[in-house]
């Protein structure tokens, strides 16, 4: 697991109750786990969930499980399973136990039958419509099934037919028997197995009924010894039904269970059924597309585990939602990287320009440090002559007051360079400027001490001799509002989220490898992109622009 040595464990109501609960002598070892359903890609809620059952059991010494709950089978896969794995290692934590819901199914099935025997468990005939219909509301109590009253004998006879395959999907059920009239709806009589003739991704055909989740998540926790079983304020109402299951199936141990606000961020689709909408009707490029909020996609667009947990102990643990901001988590990516991330010039929008009193054929080479933040990554050669790349918007013909970047007649620094200063235009024949003709001073170069004249702009450059070609992908929300109601979300998908630029980066930068960042001056943070760099292509991923107008509420 990951150590927690340099950090202070912050306060949340969850840590008091273990804390309580140790000192109180309820439980000997913490346990704790993480329980996805392998029906999608983990997203940044997920990683809360995550960096808070495996450090609380980190902290006091105790272990966390990884579950899969994959008791639907129609919409689970061996592709999300490992997907989900490979997001909890990269985030920096290691399992004590690896564990799936269908391991348990055998003992399931047990329970369901002691639950029968002891006239707490019966099978209805009701479709879903009949059964929704008896249900009740909020203000008025349900109706009894008429299959309710069946004999122990009849249910255990069609219960084990069920099993069989003798039954079409939909054609029977497994319901407890509790209250009706129960002022908490999650309490009239749920559905506890319904049939699906549906191939497992880890069983195969062995099944053809299968346990819906609130029966077998509380059976889970208890098999496997879970002390502190922590989900979602969305699972506050269906407590009691977890601890009815706990007790009726008589389970050797008794977890609890304890509810806290799940993570919301602006701009954020937090529905893996939207998200994987998203994905079927090509909206991204895949569930790792750098836009959408996945664990695979912060990766691949270049976030790091340490600042994504560092933003989920920042967001804490409360018992109320709130929705976060998305700037939040982009201020702990650029704390993260601003003392690892070398420094470098990359021309995104280039515009050419000749230096015509420079020597011709002449290269040098210029130094510089690799982060001034961190002396310790030592210095990189700059390689500079005649013909340089520029920024398009680092060039203006007709410029407005106080601009003070390139325009004819007006002198400006090249970082890391000399001064130019920009004598000539050259446009095509539609009148687009194409290039600039420039002159350079020798007298200033950068660290020359030269304090002859001052200019108001400095400007970053590419050597044209040298540059590596390269692809820049620029990201926007991709979620235009906050707003995420049923079947309308699609039309609040931002059409502007990506912009593709083709430019060019220092040749130092030409055997970067995938995952690899950087920043760029002025531009921001950059991540090379694992899934479209090749050998013969360097494409970048922005992570986050350089500045941010967030700050963080003062303790």
């Amino acid at each position: 697991m990951i150590s927690l040595e340099n950090k202070v464990a912050s306060s949340n109501f969850i840590r008091n109750i273990v804390i309580d609960d140790l000192q109180a002598g309820k439980v000997k070892e913490v346990i704790t786990r993480f329980p996805p359903e392998p029906n999608g890609y983990l997203h940044i809620g997920h990683a809360k969930a995550i960096c808070l059952n495996f450090e609380l059991a980190s902290e006091f010494n105790g272990k966390a499980h990884l579950r899969f709950d994959d008791t639907n089978p129609v919409k689970e896969d061996t592709e999300y399973v490992e997907a989900i794995k490979t997001d909890v290692k990269w985030l920096g934590f290691e399992w004590d136990g690896l564990f799936f819901a269908s391991d348990y199914f055998e003992e399931m099935y047990k329970r369901a039958v002691l639950l029968i025997q002891k006239g707490k468990a019966y099978v209805d005939d009701l479709s879903a419509e009949e059964m929704r219909k008896l249900r009740g509301t909020l203000t008025e109590p349900g109706v009894d099934s008429p299959y309710r009253n069946r004999s122990v004998e009849e249910n255990l006879d069609l219960f084990e037919r069920m099993r069989n395959g003798e039954f079409k999907d939909g054609e029977k059920v497994l319901r407890a028997k509790i209250d009706m009239s129960s002022p908490n709806i999650n309490m009239r009589d749920p559905v506890l197995y319904r049939i699906s003739h549906t191939t497992h991704h880890n069983t195969g055909d062995k099944w053809c009924i299968y346990p819906m989740y609130d029966y077998a998540h509380p059976l889970e926790d208890a098999i496997e010894g879970v002390t502190h079983s922590l989900c979602s304020l969305e699972f506050e109402d269906h407590r009691p039904l977890y601890d009815w299951v706990i007790s009726e199936c008589e389970m050797e141990h008794v977890p609890r269970q304890y509810e806290f606000a799940r993570l919301n961020l602006t701009n954020t689709v937090m529905s893996k059924r939207k998200l994987k909408q998203l994905v079927d009707e090509n909206v991204v490029d895949g569930w790792d597309d750098p836009r959408m909020p996945t664990i695979a996609g912060f990766r691949r667009r270049g976030f790091t585990p340490e600042a994504i947990r560092t933003f989920a102990r920042e967001v804490g643990v409360a018992r109320s939602n709130s929705t976060v901001d998305a700037k939040m988590l982009e201020h702990f990516i650029r704390e993260d990287l601003k003392l690892k991330a070398p420094r470098t010039m990359a021309v995104l929008n280039p515009l050419k320009v000749v230096i015509t009193n420079y020597p011709e054929g002449q290269v040098e080479m210029l130094e510089a440090e690799i982060n001034p933040e961190n002396p310790e990554m030592g210095n990189r050669q700059i390689p500079f002559s005649r013909e340089i790349y520029i920024e398009q918007d680092d060039f203006m013909e007709n410029p407005p007051s106080k601009y003070f970047r390139l325009f004819p007649g007006n002198e400006v620094r090249l970082k890391h360079a000399y001064f130019i200063k920009c004598n000539d235009v050259v446009k095509d024949a539609d009148g687009n400027v194409i290039e600039l003709h420039c002159t350079y001073d020798p007298e200033t170069k950068s660290g020359s001490g030269f304090t002859g004249r001052k200019v108001k702009g400095t400007i970053h450059w590419v050597d044209a001799s040298q540059a590596v070609p390269a692809e820049f992908r620029l990201y926007e929300p991709l979620i235009l509002d906050d707003e995420d109601t049923e079947g309308s979300f699609l039309d609040n998908i931002n059409p502007n989220s990506l912009e593709v630029l083709n430019g060019f980066v220092e040749p130092n930068m030409k055997d970067t490898k995938a995952q690899d960042k950087y920043q760029f001056f002025r531009h921001g943070y950059f991540n090379v992109d694992p899934k479209h760099t090749t050998p013969d292509k360097l494409v970048f991923n922005r992570i986050v622009s350089l500045k941010s107008s967030f700050e963080l509420p003062k303790a």
